[in-house]
């Protein structure tokens, strides 16, 4: 497969300066007094970015080598979003507004959706429950390995595509949770994990910090172990959707990519503590945004290499007198 043309600065720059635009939100919030922000918990992760972007611009500019330089810089960008994107879900959170469960748990019920009946089926098939925690477990696994892969694939135009896409459907999502909060179904319908023999969903962690945050009572945001807490849309559906179609080009690895990543959609709903709704608009977010972005990333709208045919038509630096001639002219073009 032909590597993609290295992305112009602008690409790059469009996304840092969506990161940068995030943070001055955030310590906008924390200058008026509004959160607190731990500030060791962000030196971390800006450490690193900043260090991988400048090492991902020594190799696209020093060394010319764009697969490392993209990888590098694409990986800074992922970090650096992820360090106040974080925050921002938190802000979002604290907005208040009324939590839209009852709407959420009646169109999963118009769905045919039995919300004890499908944890309990999970919970009674212990090879079913392994199966679906690895999957929803490598959402962040995920998220770096596909940018390296599609790096060393050499489909730069694709990874520029896929971390905008990844950026757009984020905080499109956090916006939506905004204005559209929910608590979950297992707090909403008070499901008690002697009910469903034992079985408790990864999110349960982030319910006191959602919860805090709308009381009031939690008012610092952190760079560093952010909980994921938006329900509606569901971001690790979303971002499922994504992986599986950024990675569809890298063909000895694309079947795999889209088995774990229809393994994450099956456990969001029981291991994220997510409406079946949430997943359903958590991809028609990403897909929006990959479908929008496309575009501007289509490796085909890339100005090729010229050919060597471009050619044919041009003067030869050679005099016509000086080329011998055949019985049937001059030489044919090469």
């Amino acid at each position: 497969m032909r590597a993609d043309r290295p992305l112009s600065p602008t690409a790059d720059g469009c996304a840092w300066i969506t990161i940068g635009a995030i943070a001055l939100v955030v310590a906008g919030f924390v200058w008026l007094g509004a959160f607190a922000a731990d500030g060791r918990s962000f030196l971390l992760p800006l450490a690193v970015a900043a260090l991988l972007a400048a090492g991902g611009g020594y190799y696209r500019l020093i060394r010319c080598e764009a697969r490392l330089g993209a990888m590098l810089c694409g990986t800074a960008e992922i970090v650096g979003f992820a360090a106040v994107a974080g925050p921002l879900s938190y802000l979002a959170a604290a907005a208040g507004f009324p939590l839209q469960d009852a709407v959420l748990e009646a169109w999963d019920r118009r769905l045919g959706i039995d919300w004890s009946g499908m944890v309990n089926f999970v919970a009674l098939r212990p090879g079913l429950q392994l199966a679906l925690l690895f999957a929803y477990s490598s959402f962040a696994l995920q998220t770096v390995t596909t940018v390296l892969v599609l790096g060393l694939a050499g489909q730069l135009a694709r990874l520029g595509h896929f971390i905008h896409a990844f950026m757009a459907t984020t905080l499109v999502i956090i916006a939506i949770s905004a204005i559209s909060p929910a608590a979950g179904p297992w707090l909403y319908l008070d499901l008690q994990p002697g009910a469903a023999n034992g079985f408790l969903p990864v999110s349960s962690s982030s319910w006191p910090v959602f919860l805090a945050l709308r009381d009031g009572s939690l008012r610092t945001v952190y760079g560093l172990n952010t909980e994921g807490i938006i329900t509606f849309p569901s971001l690790h559906a979303a971002l499922g959707v994504l992986f599986a179609a950024a990675l569809w080009r890298v063909k000895k690895i694309r079947w795999i990519a889209l088995l774990l990543n229809g393994l994450l959609l099956m456990a969001t709903p029981a291991y994220g503590s997510h409406y079946v709704t949430d997943v359903l608009a958590g991809i028609a977010v990403a897909a929006v945004s990959w479908i929008a972005l496309a575009p501007r990333f289509d490796p085909a709208s890339e100005p090729q290499p010229e050919q060597f045919s471009a050619l044919e038509d041009r003067a030869s630096i050679v005099p016509e007198a000086a080329l011998p001639q055949s019985d049937h002219g001059s030489l044919a073009k090469v």
